[in-house]
């Protein structure tokens, strides 16, 4: 017996505006910046690449990869998808910030 299996796309799990959020919080409580920008191509894929790059002000191509795994987008990037995406980044205390390590990049 051989045991097929398909590769699984996020994007195509992600139809409601719930679950983008979810998806995308989970994403930043990671906090990996690859992470995050793997994410939001997923969303930007389910929403639309070519859309969302319109919105963004940013070709189809370089979104793509900016926002692929491997890719390293500026941040300037992440906020217009994130715009494009009718989302917003909102900042809030983590509850054991004193715990919390900083790390002087």
């Amino acid at each position: 017996m051989v045991l097929e299996t398909t590769r699984w796309d996020p994007s195509e799990h992600l139809d409601s505006d719930e679950a983008i959020a979810a998806y995308l919080e989970a994403a930043f409580e990671d906090g990996d910046p690859k992470l995050i920008a793997a994410v939001l191509g997923d969303v930007a894929k389910a929403r639309g690449m070519t859309e969302i790059s319109k919105k963004a002000g940013v070709s189809r191509e370089s979104l793509y990869r900016a926002l692929s795994k491997e890719g390293n987008p500026e941040f300037a990037t992440v906020l217009k998808v994130v715009r494009a995406l009718g989302l917003t980044v909102s900042i809030k205390l983590l509850a054991d910030r004193d715990e919390t390590p900083v790390s002087a990049a």
